[in-house]
């Protein structure tokens, strides 16, 4: 074979260089609820000032008769609705409205009556834990701080919170999932964990609102701002409300 024809022949069987791949455009950036801005001051406070002039004393949905009846009540209420913990409480609390009748009727009796509720079992036993946590680390009352509260059974930030603003008068913010919802919707604080928002919140209600805030954000959520149809239509803050997902 000559050299000529060598030569073509590798010339033939070499692989053909590959065009180099055209580069992909740059994806355009996804949105993140975190570069929505919140509604500005003069929103904020016209906002509360709505709610304050359509219920000035907002109460909360649990019945109870005393502090301790109240903490029971919201330790009761986790993943339960409030009219089912009403319905269960309302015979408990008319035997045992303190520490020492709760723990004496005791585990069974009080499992009894709080069947209908979610997670009855569990719940029954905190219940007994935290009346023999109150008798021998508090005389029997319900403490006043925080930081006490989370020591007990079944007691976490949100249930201290409701006990302290609902028992104590003290400006704290319960943030459950109607609270929650709320807070990023309009947006008055933006957050993906309720202590984001919680702390977000304390940072742009005024004052003057602190008192009853939660609880106007939690029935703002549960019966008008719902999860899955907002009622837009009759919402009293409609017009402050930045939301995406408004229907008017």
């Amino acid at each position: 074979m000559s050299v000529l024809k060598s030569a073509a022949a590798r010339k033939k069987s070499a692989p053909k260089a590959k065009a180099p791949a055209a580069k992909k455009a740059p994806a355009p950036p996804k949105k993140s609820r975190r570069a929505r801005r919140v509604v500005d001051a003069a929103a904020v406070h016209e906002i509360f000032s709505r709610f304050q002039q359509a219920n000035p004393e907002p109460k909360g949905e649990l019945e109870h008769v005393n502090a301790f009846t109240l903490l029971v009540a919201v330790v009761l209420s986790a993943q339960a609705t409030d009219v089912g913990v009403n319905k269960a409480t309302r015979p408990l609390f008319a035997i045992a409205d303190t520490p020492q009748k709760m723990l004496a009727l005791g585990e069974d009796k009080v499992r009894d009556y709080i069947k209908t509720i979610g997670l009855f079992r569990n719940k029954a036993k905190n219940v007994i834990t935290l009346c023999e946590q109150l008798i021998r680390d508090f005389g029997g009352e319900v403490p006043r701080t925080r930081e006490a509260l989370e020591t007990l059974a079944g007691v976490g930030r949100k249930t201290a919170n409701v006990v302290l603003n609902m028992a104590f008068g003290q400006e704290t913010i319960a943030v459950d999932t109607h609270l929650f919802r709320v807070a990023n919707r309009i947006p008055l604080a933006i957050g993906k964990t309720p202590l984001a928002v919680e702390l977000g919140l304390e940072r742009v209600i005024p004052p003057a609102f602190m008192r009853h805030a939660h609880h106007w954000l939690i029935l703002h959520g549960r019966y008008v701002c719902k999860a899955r149809k907002p009622a837009c239509e009759r919402c009293i803050i409609a017009d402050l409300c930045a939301s995406p997902e408004k229907t008017i």
